[in-house]
Parts: C-alpha cells; sequence; structure tokens
C-alpha cells in the first residue's frame, strides 16, 4: 500500500517517504502529546486555591477571549480502553448533586472575574463538556448548567464561537440532539473506534454503526456546523482489512472532522485496560499496516492531514487556521480559538489561566468538601517562568506549522534562537541526516515523514524532558 500526507497545500506524499519502518522504529518511543506544556507531570502541590483566587482576579479586566471547560466524570459502562477520569455507575440519580457542585463552582469562578456590577466582561468564544459522557446529565440538567453559564459569563453569538460537546451515540437520542442545539452548542464529537463486533466485544463497547449514523444524521438536521468522530488502533483483534471495513463506513458518514488514536496500552496507570487480552492486540508491525492503511485511506477521501492524530475536510475551519498559521493546540486537541484562558469547571478539570496551570481534586468527595465549603477544589499547578512561555510557544507552533521561523521567537522574546536553542538544534541533527526535518540558517521546516514523529521534533525544546529523559508516564508517540 502506498501512503501519503498531505501540506497545507494538499500535495501528496510517497509512502517510503512517510513510512520508513527503520526510522519509525528508531524513533517510536515515549512521549508527551503536549496538549500543554510544561506537560502534566510537572504540575505540584505548591499551586492551590489562593494562586487561583489571585489568578482569576488579576486576569478578570483582560481583553483577551475565555475557553470554558465542564468536566461530566460519569459513564455508565465501562471502556476497557479508556484513560480517562470517570466514574462508571448506572445511578443517574448522582448527576443532581454533582450538578449543585457545578453551579456552586461556576458562581465562585464567576465572583473572582466580576466587576462592581458582578458581570463578567471578558467574552466567551469557547466551550467544550468533555468526560466521561456528558449526556449522563438529563436534558433538563444540561438546560440548568448552561443556563447558569450564560448568566454569569459574557458568551459571543453562536455563530461567533466554537460551542461543542462530546457525544456517546449510545446516550443520544433525538430529543438530546434538539436540547443540545437549543441550549447553544454547534459543534460535537462522536466516539465511535471500531465497528467491528468482535473488537467492540473485546473492549466492551457495543455501538451499531446504524445508532451512530442517526445521531450524526439527527445533529446535522439540528444545525451542527461540524461533526468529530473519534476512531482508534492498536486495538485488540484489528487487522487492515477489519479496520478498513470502519473506515468505509467512516467514510460514507463524512464527518467533517476524523480523529484517529493510537490505543496506548498502560495497564499499569489505567485499571480497566487490565481485562484486555494481551495476546490478541495488534503486533508493532500489524498496527503500523492499520496506520499506513488508515492515512492512505483518509487522504484519497479528501481529508487533509492537520498533525498528531487529526484529519479534516479542506473546508473545516482547522484546515483553513492551519493554512493561515492560526492553529493552535489546547487540552481538546487542536483548536482554532486563539490561545485564550482556559477555566476548568468539574472534578479533575484543569485550567490554564494568566500564564499558569490549576488542576481541580481528582476525588468526588474531596472536591464536593471544597466547593461546599466556599473554596476552589484545586490541589496542584504550575506557573510558567519567562523560558515556560518561549518553550511553549516553540513547540505550539511545531505541533501546528510543522515549522519554525527563528525571527518571529527572536523579535518577542528578544533572544539568539540558534543560541539559545544550541543543544536542541543539535539533537535535532541526526533527525536531519534521517529526513525528518530540515534545517535553515532561519528555521527549520519538518519533512514529511517527520510530520508523523512530530512529538519526537517538539521533544527537544522540551526543557524538563531533557532533564529527566524519557519515562513511563507517557503513550508511544507512534
Amino acid at each position: 500500500m502506498t501512503s501519503r500526507l498531505a501540506n497545507h497545500s494538499s500535495s501528496r506524499l510517497g509512502g517510503a517517504d512517510l513510512f520508513n519502518l527503520e526510522i519509525i522504529k528508531k524513533y517510536d518511543k515515549a512521549g508527551p502529546r503536549y496538549t500543554s506544556y510544561p506537560t502534566a507531570p510537572m504540575f505540584h502541590a505548591g499551586i492551590g486555591a489562593g494562586d487561583y483566587e489571585a489568578t482569576l482576579r488579576r486576569v478578570a479586566s483582560d481583553d483577551a477571549p475565555l475557553s470554558l471547560y465542564i468536566h461530566i466524570p460519569f459513564c455508565n459502562t465501562v471502556c476497557y480502553y479508556c484513560g480517562c477520569n470517570k466514574i462508571v455507575t448506572k445511578q443517574y440519580h448522582r448527576a443532581a448533586p454533582y450538578l449543585e457542585l457545578l453551579l456552586k463552582e461556576i458562581d465562585h469562578v464567576a465572583d473572582q472575574m466580576a466587576d462592581e456590577n458582578g458581570d463578567c466582561k471578558r467574552a466567551v468564544t469557547q466551550l467544550h463538556f468533555g468526560g466521561g459522557t456528558p449526556t449522563f446529565m438529563s436534558n433538563d440538567q444540561m438546560r440548568t448548567i448552561m443556563a447558569k453559564l450564560r448568566e454569569r459569563f459574557n458568551f459571543v453569538a453562536k455563530d461567533e464561537g466554537e460551542f461543542s460537546i462530546e457525544i456517546d451515540p449510545r446516550e443520544c437520542d433525538e430529543d438530546t440532539v434538539r436540547v443540545l442545539e437549543e441550549i447553544g452548542l454547534n459543534r460535537m464529537s462522536m466516539g465511535v473506534q471500531d465497528f467491528d463486533p468482535i473488537v467492540q466485544k473485546a473492549v466492551n463497547r457495543i455501538q451499531s454503526k446504524e445508532e451512530t449514523l442517526r445521531v450524526l444524521n439527527e445533529a446535522r438536521a439540528h444545525g451542527f456546523e461540524s461533526m468529530n468522530i473519534d476512531l482508534m488502533y492498536g486495538l485488540p483483534h484489528q487487522t487492515v482489512e477489519t479496520f478498513n471495513t470502519t473506515l468505509d463506513t467512516i467514510i460514507e458518514f463524512s464527518p467533517d472532522r476524523i480523529a484517529l488514536f493510537n490505543y496506548a496500552h498502560l495497564p499499569h496507570m489505567f485499571m480497566p485496560q487490565r481485562r484486555i487480552d494481551e495476546a490478541a492486540i495488534p503486533t508493532p508491525q500489524e498496527k503500523l499496516n492499520i496506520l499506513e492503511h488508515s492515512i492512505n485511506k483518509l487522504l484519497d477521501a479528501g481529508y487533509v492531514f492537520i498533525g498528531m492524530d487529526h484529519f479534516a475536510k479542506p473546508s473545516d475551519e482547522l484546515t483553513i487556521a492551519q493554512q493561515e498559521g492560526k492553529l493552535y493546540r489546547n487540552f481538546q486537541g487542536y483548536s482554532t480559538q486563539a490561545d485564550c484562558d482556559l477555566i476548568g469547571l468539574g472534578v479533575t478539570s484543569i485550567g490554564y489561566v494568566g500564564g499558569g496551570f490549576f488542576q481541580n481534586k481528582k476525588e468526588m468527595d474531596a472536591y464536593a468538601e471544597l466547593v461546599e465549603a466556599d473554596q476552589f477544589p484545586v490541589f496542584r499547578g504550575y506557573i510558567l517562568s519567562d523560558e515556560d512561555h518561549l518553550r511553549r510557544q516553540v513547540i505550539m507552533r511545531l505541533m501546528c506549522d510543522f515549522a519554525l521561523d527563528y525571527s518571529q521567537f527572536e523579535s518577542e522574546f528578544g533572544i539568539d534562537f540558534k543560541n539559545h536553542f544550541a543543544d536542541g538544534l543539535e539533537d535535532l541533527q541526526e533527525m536531519s541526516v534521517d529526513n525528518l526535518v530540515e534545517l535553515r540558517d532561519n528555521g527549520l521546516s519538518v519533512l514529511p515523514a517527520g510530520r508523523l514523529l512530530i512529538r519526537n521534533v517538539a521533544m527537544v525544546f522540551d526543557e524538563y524532558l531533557q532533564k529527566k529523559k524519557e519515562g513511563t508516564s507517557f503513550s508511544k508517540v507512534i
């Protein structure tokens, strides 16, 4: 099979350039996904509620927009592959007390950012409900959350922002879709992973293509502007042939975006993965074959490779933002929104506000106790230094643009790029010899084979990773 990868102009690349097996084997080590920098292992307990409160007050009158993330932790069944922070339960009544906690936390955050009239002036241009399964909440509970958010925050018009939700099609009917549109959401992401019944049984995610297509069609009928479908390669019993059938179905569905995730088998970190039969997991070679075939097929179907594991149609906002150099990356992945402050709400959520990361308590009882006591449930975080901001921006542009223009960083941060990053650029020499990157006097470009290994390229600029060397808390890059 011949693989191709699209650049900004959607040109195609040969499979020999992209899938050099020796090069992939050489560089396929564990590394961060860089949804944040510094990465979560650098967060520490020295940052707490007082720091968060002071930061919220300090940024209250900033001009930059806001992004809100709301974490709904509940799922009614456990998918064995999942590494998310979740609470598996069929007791839907547990949503009611959690709703009250969310409303209280929303008020507490908004109070710190409000002016003398009690209004938060900063515009909310992005909202994301994640989980868990956000639609574990009832339709009325979703209405209540959004009513509270709109009461306390200043939302832009629906057609001017990205307001999204993650959906399990098994937990979503037409009434749910109608209510989600009614409360102002305009984007939806659906988990599929694989339609093969043997694979679904092995990972405890039984989901028919009929119910998935039903929700997708209902969302389109109710005016949702962008639909994303998540797929996963490397699951037990997958082969190129079986996954090709799933790809045929997805391409026929024609979602605006497709995320093709690598299954990271880390049973020492995620207990549900211990239920997966390791003997049924594809070999590294078969996994590469699945990835190669999938990229080839998606590009032939007209999708553009955005980066990491994301594909989008040429007309999609992600594609356009990348072409214009306006693509960003945050905890939800690639985004078209500017690098705005992100406020995390709910148990275990992470925010990025005023140059710092703040994470809420992971245990429900501890989270509830603090929120009920009118305290912020922050238990750890990280305040970025000037050096962190520089390296964060370098890694961001690499992940989004596949290129760096040294002069941009020199003018913004007052550095001599080549001197400042001499060690990192030296580390890239070997990648240059292996045709992963092209190094120039005034910048660098990531070459075709390097795009699949973009995490490796970014890692040479990660100051903390270079000090710590490779750890076990990250997944393999391929």
